[in-house]
């Protein structure tokens, strides 16, 4: 299970370097390129990709803590796939102004969801005495 669970200690660390780079070039390369609204929508994605890769990095350390390790680690598989699927489509309707790639975006949202809930569920019922 260690291999899985640095994995996505990996993941995390790589997510959070594309937030950050992302969000610098957001700031520094679309602000004249971009009217406000698409750069909002454009940050929303940056913000969630964010949050979701410091939510890998916390699923990483604690998963070798608790006894259900596997449904933590099947939390932070649709973190991940949904950090693609909901910052992704942000970051390609943002550029693209194809305002049909917004229905994708909650899709993202939805995993995001049953991931945290499944992450809170491991976490509640695989707790190791102490």
């Amino acid at each position: 299970m260690s291999g899985k669970v640095n994995k996505y200690g990996a993941f995390g660390a790589l997510h959070a370097l594309l937030a950050v780079a992302l969000g610098a070039f957001a700031a520094h390369g679309l602000k004249d390129m971009l009217d406000e609204d698409m750069l909002t929508i454009f940050e929303t994605g940056v913000r969630y990709h964010m949050y979701h890769a410091l939510g890998l990095l916390a699923v990483a350390a604690l998963a070798g803590r608790s006894d259900n390790s596997r449904l933590m680690l099947r939390g932070a598989m649709l973190l991940h796939i949904g950090i693609y699927i909901f910052s992704g489509s942000l970051y390609v309707l943002s550029l693209s102004g194809v305002k049909v790639l917004g229905a994708i975006t909650p899709i993202g949202g939805v995993l995001f969801i049953v991931g945290w809930a499944m992450i809170a569920i491991a976490l509640w019922k695989g707790r190791k005495a102490e």
